[in-house]
């Protein structure tokens, strides 16, 4: 299974950030797996975003829900972070993974493959 993120390297202050993870070697609509997506701020941790079951259901880290979405294009294989009203903040290394149950550790043991990772920069 491969992963890859693309996406605007550089976004404004206050618009929506919108990053596609391509997956191949597996089907996104397979059952079991949650597919992800986790940022890394320069200097700081993991940090898990949202991810998306093979059945469609989503779910959320609690402090980005209000601003995130994932979203996904079946047809493609393809499934899509959507973060709005971002600030510098938001800077940082996304990355989208798979793995087989919600994150709770922010580690990557949780996951069994993952992207090489983009970086987005949110400047003016």
């Amino acid at each position: 299974v491969q992963l890859q993120e693309s996406g605007p390297g550089l976004v404004k202050p206050s618009q929506t950030l919108s990053l596609t993870c391509t997956v191949s070697g597996g089907s996104i609509t397979a059952d079991y797996y949650y597919w992800s997506w986790i940022r890394q701020p320069p200097g700081k941790g993991l940090g898990w975003m949202g991810a998306m079951t093979g059945s469609g259901s989503t779910y959320y880290s609690p402090s980005l829900k209000s601003r995130t979405s994932i979203s996904r294009d079946t047809s493609k294989n393809q499934f899509t972070l959507h973060l709005s009203s971002v600030t510098p903040e938001d800077t940082a290394v996304y990355y989208c993974a798979r793995g087989d149950r919600l994150p709770t550790t922010g580690t990557w043991d949780e996951y069994d493959y993952w992207g090489q990772g983009t970086q987005v920069t949110v400047s003016s």
